[in-house]
């Protein structure tokens, strides 16, 4: 079955074959969490974006492979209540961006930053720090050998907007770094993965970035 970029809750894993990355997608939890294991294909090497709610389904998904390591995007509960156990039955490293480390409870060992750089394997993710939703919410791209870029969101970027935040001040600073770190740097076949919910293209998107910026959501 081709990706299409959508998954029933708490239904099988979709998993999408690129160039360089296998991309494996669940949806977990009451909140329908997103979480998504990057493979490299050229040396098996795993690496897990959001342990969110049920580690279980985590677990049976990286199954007897080792796990490398885990990059949180925010530090919102929903998208760390199964870190610790993941970690405790891994050892898996675990990153997240820097302003958000306080937030999440189990140790950090790798603080990330705007344009720092996360390996998986002989893959490089870079880091789009995008503040608003959290003060620390990051995204990853990964730059396809095939020539699709791939971006790995978080609660940033969903299909009809940008995350929800708490003042208009927050969301004039998330909406500025969507549209110039992202809608602004990445061709609209740029293919994105939220925190929750169905994928989507920044091309699909990007005609309605002055409706977003009109309604204040």
């Amino acid at each position: 079955m081709s990706y299409d970029g959508h998954v029933p809750p708490g239904g099988p894993a979709a998993t999408r074959e690129l160039a360089g990355l296998i991309v494996s997608k669940v949806s977990v939890g009451p909140m329908d969490n997103n979480a998504y294991l990057l493979e490299c294909r050229a040396t098996g090497q795993l690496l897990l974006v959001d342990a969110a709610a049920d580690a279980s389904t985590l677990l049976a998904l990286i199954g007897d492979r080792q796990l490398d390591r885990v990059v949180t995007t925010h530090r919102h509960r929903d998208h760390w209540q199964a870190l610790a156990e993941v970690v405790e039955a891994t050892g898996a490293r675990t990153a997240a961006g820097a302003d958000d480390v306080e937030g999440i409870p189990v140790p950090t060992d790798e603080t990330l930053a705007d344009g720092d750089q996360v390996r998986v394997g002989e893959v490089t993710l870079s880091v789009i720090h995008l503040v608003g939703h959290t003060p620390g919410s990051v995204a990853l791209l990964h730059e396809d050998l095939a020539g699709t870029p791939h971006l790995f969101t978080g609660d940033s970027l969903f299909p009809g907007g940008v995350g929800k935040t708490g003042s208009p001040a927050d969301f004039a600073s998330l909406l500025q770094d969507v549209e110039t770190k992202v809608f602004d740097r990445l061709p609209d076949d740029t293919w994105f993965y939220p925190g929750h919910g169905d994928d989507s293209t920044l091309g699909a998107q990007r005609a309605a970035l002055p409706e977003w910026r009109a309604r204040g959501w």
